[in-house]
């Protein structure tokens, strides 16, 4: 998204992104709430269909307040990112229905039948299951190591040369497990990989995956972004602009994995607050995990804020702060952690991540259900293992629903 000025913060740069040019001039730019659109002539409808003339056709392919949206995100990414000629970079986006469309589109663009992708333990369970399940039915195999040790990956990718594509979560759900960025794409540009990153616990706030050389980042736009829980969404976000106008368009629209115009503009509307939403819900995430591991009910805390995650020095290098998401076990396991989840009286039972209010989950029932329990396991999510959003509550109010659910 251009401006016709420079702004030097980020949170000056999500706000006046959302405030752009449009017909009516609307302070905030409008729900476009139409299926198609019409041309003036025949002629114009076939220049529009041929490509030749810029417009839009159908909101499938593409509608004006989520191309809007997809633009405000691809900004945040890029922001104070200079592309090989010292200009600033410019990204291609498109906004998807769910994280799970775009990073459908991101895979299916880049990978065909006897292609490769590598990726890590610790994944979301929907990724997980897409991945290492339907690729494998398009005959694309699947690969997974532990990315904490580099020369694995380059042993991986010696062997194995039709893998084109490296997926890496950092942070990854719900271990809080962190990949070196920096160099996964130093190993993927030498054998000739692409990388791609799901940034949706981090936000272009607190890391930028294209500052070390990342191709594609992809966001789950429900979480962190909107910020409310109020809707469903996804966008894909490109380094190669053209690739993302062709090859990426093609198989967005052809998936069919459009958007609401309704759901882009809560998408907008919840970015202008992105900053300050995610300075609170870090401060209270700090003081929330400090707690916890100091509590005597507690096993393990998986933080990558605590001087104690095996990952915090790599997060501290790569991102603004560690975010406001972690997991934690207690010491009597799942019954322990049952009954936890069911003292609580103000964190909500529920899960996602990334609203306002502070949502408690269990992933091993939930939202890693669909893996296979051995997977599950060697990916970090143990049967006891509570995961945690940390919201913008007052922290005494959430340390005091914690601390009283823990010991009863």
């Amino acid at each position: 998204m251009n401006l016709d000025f420079s702004p030097e913060g980020f949170g000056s740069h999500a706000i006046h992104s959302t405030s752009i040019a449009n017909g009516e001039n609307a302070h905030l730019f409008p729900i476009v709430a139409s299926s198609t659109f019409v041309f003036d002539s025949a002629e114009q409808g076939m220049r529009r269909f041929s490509g030749e003339e810029k417009g839009f056709i159908y909101s499938r392919f593409g509608n004006p307040t989520t191309a809007a949206a997809a633009g405000v995100i691809a900004g945040l990414e890029t922001f104070n990112i200079k592309d090989k000629e010292g200009k600033q970079l410019q990204a291609g986006a498109l906004l998807h229905a769910s994280g799970q469309s775009a990073m459908a589109t991101m895979l299916l663009s880049n990978l065909s039948a006897g292609d490769g992708i590598l990726s890590h333990y610790s994944l979301y369970g929907g990724t997980h299951e897409f991945i290492y399940g339907f690729l494998a039915k398009l005959g694309i195999s699947s690969v997974i190591e532990d990315f904490s040790d580099l020369n694995k990956v380059e042993d991986i990718l010696k062997k194995h040369a039709h893998i084109k594509l490296i997926h890496v979560e950092t942070p990854a759900n719900p271990t809080m497990n962190c990949v070196d960025l920096a160099g996964i794409c130093t190993l993927a540009k030498r054998y000739n990989a692409k990388v791609t990153v799901d940034n949706t616990f981090a936000t272009p706030y607190l890391q930028q995956p294209f500052k070390f050389g990342v191709d594609f980042i992809f966001h789950s736009t429900t979480k962190f972004l909107n910020g409310h829980g109020t809707s469903i969404g996804g966008v894909l976000v490109g380094k190669d602009a053209e690739f993302m106008k062709k090859k990426g368009y093609e198989t967005y629209k052809l998936l069919g994995g459009c958007a609401s115009p309704f759901d882009a503009y809560l998408l907008m509307q919840g970015v202008r607050t992105l900053e300050v939403r995610m300075k609170q819900h870090c401060e209270n995430a700090m003081q929330v995990a400090n707690f916890l591991s100091g509590h005597p009910a507690i096993e393990k805390v998986n933080y990558n804020g605590l001087s104690s995650h095996p990952d915090h020095a790599l997060s501290s290098k790569q991102m603004r702060h560690a975010g406001a998401v972690m997991s934690f076990e207690l010491k009597q396991g799942l019954e322990g952690g049952k009954q936890f989840i069911n003292n609580l009286k103000m964190c909500t039972k529920a899960v996602s991540l990334g609203t306002v209010d502070t949502l408690i989950s269990h992933p091993a029932s939930m939202s890693h259900s669909g893996m296979l329990r051995e997977d599950r396991i060697k990916s970090g999510v143990t049967d006891g293992l509570i995961r945690m959003s940390v919201g913008l509550e007052n922290i005494n109010d959430l340390l005091n629903d914690i601390d009283q659910a823990l010991k009863k």
